[in-house]
């Protein structure tokens, strides 16, 4: 009997096989194809010939955890203590995985926000817990009265991810505020805020739960080397918890991977002392813009990018097929991979929506929007 009987194969999967089969230009999956920095690279080759080879303690890098208390100081004005509340993972995945297997349990309800990133509700349900999936408004805006009535005692876990993906949508202050009042009445619920794409904001800058002190001692923040630096491939990300529940995560992390690709982890630790995260978005941004200028003559609709690589358009005044279907064609007629938004819904509420990656090299994104603006 299959633990998993309603999940099929991911949708970024399937885009991803067809862009190949059909030499397409993939913007479907969410990752870069311009070089990664020389810079890293460099340490990387240098790290190859020293003692570096070996098992990490469990919970990470040493020197790398010292870092991220830096990084996470710096960004947001947070101390934090690297042995006690911090987990180097295989990825934001793996961390979101291990927090909710150690926190939900059989019958838990985990309350999840749709269009919702595909990992969230296999999790829960390996966990035996319950997801109870709640679509945002038609403009990407939580509606709180409608999530606060769906809490209940049963209720443990709240999944939010900001910047969001596949909308690119940033929180506002309010946001955090009715988020704040409504974990005051729900003093047994935890919070998962999955922010890989923490430093990818633009004209509205990123507001973490690590700037939020009634919020943070009941959270799990979930952060990716991986989006951050552009090394998709090196699947390395980082977990931030308070010390009674990193405990809890801990167990599971220590029997599910033990420790962290060792040269990933002493690579980064160097490269952290000569980057700018601050930089980060002024380099996306260009993305975004260039982008959405060479869409501007194609009969897509664009809606607002605050934040991530994802730029989300309307295909309705194309076509009145289903999104699924439109991106598929898009595909084979057009040599164009995208992400059609209904798949990150439960109900597969189809909107005439679809997400492009745009952390592409200039040359990927003036042919494909080439090709886009001939539909």
């Amino acid at each position: 009997m299959s633990k998993l009987s309603n999940i099929s194969t991911s949708i970024f999967t399937v885009m991803s096989k067809m862009a190949t089969e059909h030499n397409a230009i993939n913007l479907s999956q969410g990752f870069p194809n311009f070089p990664v920095d020389e810079k890293l690279t460099d340490i990387v080759a240098q790290l190859t010939k020293q003692d570096v080879h070996q098992y990490t303690p469990m919970a990470g890098y040493p020197p790398l955890m010292n870092k991220i208390t830096t990084l996470v100081a710096h960004s947001y004005q947070r101390t934090i203590q690297s042995e006690t509340e911090i987990l180097v993972t295989t990825g934001a995945t793996q961390g979101i995985f291990s927090s909710v297997q150690a926190l939900v349990g059989n019958g838990d309800e985990v309350i999840i926000l749709d269009p919702s990133y595909d990992s969230y509700e296999p999790n829960v349900l390996l966990s035996n817990g319950t997801p109870v999936r709640i679509a945002l408004n038609d403009d990407y805006t939580p509606n709180w009265e409608i999530i606060e009535a769906a809490c209940s005692e049963k209720t443990k876990m709240i999944i939010i991810n900001n910047p969001h993906n596949p909308t690119g949508k940033i929180l506002t202050e309010s946001d955090f505020e009715a988020l704040e009042k409504l974990l005051e009445k729900f003093p047994n619920i935890i919070l998962l805020s999955d922010e890989v794409y923490e430093y990818i904001t633009f004209e509205q800058k990123h507001i973490s739960v690590h700037t939020k002190p009634l919020l943070r001692n009941r959270t799990v923040v979930i952060s990716s080397f991986g989006k951050t630096f552009h090394i998709t491939g090196w699947k390395i990300g980082y977990v931030v918890a308070p010390e009674h529940l990193m405990t809890e995560i801990k167990k599971v992390h220590q029997f599910l991977v033990f420790s962290v690709n060792s040269l990933s982890q002493a690579a980064i630790s160097e490269y952290l002392d000569i980057v700018f995260v601050d930089n980060i978005g002024d380099f996306y941004q260009q993305k975004r813009d260039c982008f959405r200028q060479l869409l501007g003559k194609s009969r897509f609709k664009l809606l607002p990018c605050e934040g991530t690589y994802f730029q989300v358009v309307s295909y309705e005044a194309i076509s009145n097929e289903n999104d699924v279907d439109f991106c598929k064609r898009l595909i084979t007629e057009h040599g164009v991979a995208a992400i059609p938004i209904s798949t990150f819904y439960e109900n597969e509420k189809d909107l005439k929506l679809i997400r492009f990656c745009f952390a592409k090299d200039n040359a990927t994104l003036e042919e494909a929007a080439r090709r886009l603006c001939e539909i």
